[in-house]
């Protein structure tokens, strides 16, 4: 009985202390905010969230004020429309056609006919706003990029 007591024990402790072990993880660090998030609102923020949330603004943005502080983050520091007009520095990404759009709130939400870069708005389509990297959007038969900052930089 000893004899089998001792086997069980050198066999099932190692496996148990190995089951305990977990794989490091990468935490994610906090996201970084500008000074400029903590300023209004500007009435041409509040109309690119409307239009895309419509009735749900209030309660989904407005109302929830660090959903609000992100928001303006996004519009204000993290997109960046940028025309590259050198050969050399273009790279391949994905067209902005390729984006579906985000019309879960208003549905008869409908893209751009032609691009403006002073009337665009980001939040109409679906892009990965919030993964951890970076990522850069072509403007179908233009020269103009979009790129989407990750939050944690």
């Amino acid at each position: 009985m000893k004899k089998l007591l001792t086997i069980l024990v050198v066999i099932l402790l190692p496996m148990s202390i190995l089951g305990q072990q977990t794989k490091q993880k990468n935490p994610l660090p906090l996201a970084k905010f500008e000074d400029n998030v903590k300023l209004p609102l500007t009435a041409k923020e509040r109309a690119q969230i409307i239009e895309v949330y419509g009735e749900y603004a209030d309660k989904y943005i407005f109302s929830k004020p660090h959903r609000l502080k992100s928001m303006k983050q996004l519009l204000r520091n993290r997109i960046v429309i940028k025309l590259i007009t050198d050969e050399g520095s273009i790279k391949q990404c994905a067209k902005l056609s390729e984006v579906s759009l985000c019309d879960g709130f208003v549905s008869d939400l409908k893209r751009d006919e032609t691009f403006n870069p002073s009337t665009f708005n980001p939040l109409k389509y679906n892009f990965e706003f919030y993964s951890r990297a970076s990522a850069m959007y072509h403007v179908d038969n233009t020269n103009y990029y979009i790129i989407i900052k990750s939050q944690y930089q």
